[in-house]
């Protein structure tokens, strides 16, 4: 069964990324998109799964459809490599370091974001904090 949850979630985070993709495009040349995509993902993941490790108990397998399955086809290292060798190849260096910097540099701060998020939602405030030794 967590084949299954993981495979329904990577369809539809697949989707996903097709879908925006083809609405944001590039940028003179530039992946806009996938630098979309990926931050957007880090900062999903980091929020989803401080949520729903300390707050919020959600089953396994759904833990397993949306972070592994959906995050992890949503957004793409494969995809960030090829866009960098892209922009070398067309001899945008300066472009392929930018990206490159944004792409990590704004992973890591909307993960830190994602997980401040999750950490102070006064909505869930009802939500007991879930005990360490509590196995779902």
């Amino acid at each position: 069964m967590p084949y299954l949850a993981v495979a329904i979630g990577g369809l539809l985070g697949a989707v996903a990324r097709y879908l925006i993709s083809e609405w944001v495009g590039t940028l003179h040349g530039f992946p806009v998109a996938t630098l979309i995509i990926n931050i957007a993902g880090s900062a999903f993941l980091s929020w989803f799964y401080t949520l729903t490790l300390e707050r919020l108990p959600v089953h396994p397998h759904l833990r397993l459809c949306i972070g592994t399955g959906f995050v992890g086809a949503f957004t793409t290292f494969s995809t960030l490599t090829v866009d960098v060798w892209n922009l070398t190849a067309a001899q945008l260096y300066g472009w392929a370091g930018l990206y490159l910097l944004l792409t990590f540099a704004g992973g890591l701060l909307a993960a830190a974001f994602g997980y401040w998020v999750a950490s102070r939602q006064a909505a869930l405030r009802w939500v007991p904090t879930r005990p360490d030794d509590e196995e779902m």
